[in-house]
């Protein structure tokens, strides 16, 4: 005969359809045996994460001091051990006590870090102890804990790498987490010096206190990741002093309404050609530039050429130019050389001292690219692209 639990409401329905109501019945448990439990339940928790018994030393994290301490007493109270009768999974109860403790069963937090020298009196309450957290943050901090290897990190390594690249060239930001800040799939955050990485998100769940929440996939950048829930990490987040979301890519650090140093009402990118009779040089004339951003004039610039090392030593032409408005100079030129470092130009040559000297800012780029990237940064799509120096052509990016 089947069995159901069911409202009294239900019953006498239930009886004649032959449904043998089960009845619900109270806790019989006294708030110390929970207490009791909920505490043995930490302790085996510990357990299944770390594979060991919790130990107390002065090198041990307060947790796990508090843990041994407290598993030490329960296996020192024969009452202890009755209540926890057949929620021993793990058979933790059947050592011996350390004996290293006080005599007494009062299993309270307090009592027992005030054993371990955590508390005093008075003042000193956990509750305002700096270095203990709170259950709620102790949770948590356990759940962002539970990391296992990613398995297929090779298609999200490639993400990690660009995102750093973004960072350095200012095509993306870094900007603090505000409390209760959205999380959706596919963003980057950093979380303890990591870069966080959403790639599911999974359906929407109704907490306990009516909130909504999802489980997430999340990857960090190590080569881990984790199932947390998305008010775990919006929490873990916002809690770390140095938790940051990543901003997505657009061209706002190069054109701004915002005024910064280095900021001019117009630019200038220009595109030189050298002169020089360097055998490298001279072999690959047409495809050897120099790439640089002023809000000056130009042939000012050049006119000591010759005897300038940043010029090759050399006169140069001026090939092409691109007016811009509006820009960070500074930042416009950090990004197009970032963005063609893999087609720098590895030349040393000697100053008029006879100095060594490895210019800077030329590269190896035909002009029709460097024309398809200036256009790609005015209509900002240029993080979208990265320039592929052996095929000698910008490619999408994956």
């Amino acid at each position: 005969m089947a069995k159901a639990k069911f409202t009294d409401d239900d019953d006498a329905l239930l009886t004649e359809l032959g449904v043998e109501v089960e009845e619900q019945k109270a806790s019989s448990r006294s708030p110390r045996e929970e207490r009791i439990i909920a505490g043995f339940e930490d302790i085996e928790r510990f357990y299944e994460q770390h594979s060991q018994l919790p130990t107390n030393g002065e090198d041990k994290d307060i947790f796990e001091r508090l843990y041994a301490v407290r598993l030490d007493k329960i296996r020192a109270s024969e009452d202890c051990r009755t209540v926890l009768a057949g929620f021993d999974k793990y058979g933790l109860l059947q050592g011996q006590p350390t004996g290293t403790h006080s005599a007494g069963n009062d299993l309270d937090d307090d009592a027992l870090l005030a054993e371990l020298g955590v508390l005093d009196t008075g003042e000193n309450d956990i509750t305002k102890l700096t270095h203990v957290k709170t259950r709620a943050e102790i949770r948590a901090a356990e759940e962002i804990a539970k990391r296992a290897p990613c398995l297929d990190f090779d298609k999200f390594k490639p993400l990690f790498l660009a995102i750093q690249e973004d960072l350095k060239m200012g095509i993306r930001q870094s900007r603090r987490f505000k409390e209760d800040a959205g999380i959706e799939k596919g963003e980057f955050f950093i979380l303890g010096g990591q870069i966080v990485y959403v790639a599911e998100v999974g359906e929407e769940i109704k907490a306990s206190n009516g909130a909504t929440d999802a489980r997430l996939r999340v990857i960090y950048d190590n080569g881990t990741e984790s199932d947390l829930l998305m008010r775990s990490l919006q929490r873990a987040l916002y809690k770390d002093e140095a938790g940051r979301r990543i901003t997505d890519p657009s061209a706002g650090p190069l054109f701004s309404d915002v005024h910064e140093e280095g900021d001019i009402e117009s630019g200038t990118i220009y595109v030189l050609r050298s002169k020089s009779d360097h055998p490298l040089i001279k072999e690959n004339r047409n495809i050897i530039h120099k790439i640089g951003v002023t809000g000056g004039d130009i042939e000012k610039r050049i006119a000591d050429a010759k005897i300038d090392p940043t010029f090759l030593m050399a006169d140069v032409e001026v090939i092409a130019t691109y007016e811009l408005s509006n820009i960070n100079r500074v930042k416009l030129e950090n990004l197009i050389h970032r963005f063609f470092a893999p087609a720098k130009l590895n030349i040393e040559i000697k100053d008029r001292f006879g100095n060594p000297i490895i210019p800077r800012e030329w590269f190896l780029v035909p002009l029709f690219v460097i024309d398809e990237a200036v256009e790609k940064i005015k209509d900002g799509s240029i993080v979208d692209f990265a320039y592929d120096s052996k095929a000698g052509k910008m490619i999408k990016r994956q």
